[in-house]
């Protein structure tokens, strides 16, 4: 499998640690829903991002680990007005993927619609499955003897 789960201590450990940091430093950092799939010769994921301006989201690898981050911004205050339900969060929203290292990195692409952030990621090559020709001894010995 060329995608790797998250370890979900980790995942709660690093809930946590934005929660401290968020409180120590007034800013918070949220993860956007996502669903995994494979097609073809390339994996896609897609991220709910909805109401964010495409221009604020960022994607970055490093380390074979992909990183989402996108912005919203808070509804602007009118005099007057007075928020009876307020669920729909904003702020700094991010999402940290570890990719295998059969993905392709240097060929990724991302296509934002209807808010939902498409992140295609192409198999390596060398990693695709080929075929191998069998060709028929001519009498000489085998480089690697077996031990019967």
């Amino acid at each position: 499998m060329a995608l790797v789960r998250s370890d979900p201590f980790r995942d709660i450990d690093r809930l946590f640690q934005q929660l401290w940091s968020a409180q120590q430093s007034g800013t918070t950092s949220m993860a956007m829903p996502m669903d995994a799939y494979r097609k073809d010769d390339s994996f896609l994921l897609q991220l709910d991002l909805p109401g964010v301006d495409p221009e604020s989201v960022d994607l970055t690898v490093e380390d074979n680990v992909l990183t989402v981050s996108a912005v919203r911004q808070a509804p602007p205050q009118a005099e007057g007005i007075e928020a009876i339900i307020a669920e729909r969060p904003f702020g700094t929203f991010s999402r940290q993927v570890v990719l295998g290292k059969t993905l392709d990195t240097e060929h990724i692409a991302a296509n934002y619609e209807a808010g939902v952030l498409t992140v295609a990621i192409p198999v390596a090559e060398k990693a695709k499955p080929r075929k191998i020709e069998v060709t028929q001894g001519n009498g000489q010995k085998p480089p690697i003897e077996t031990a019967a």
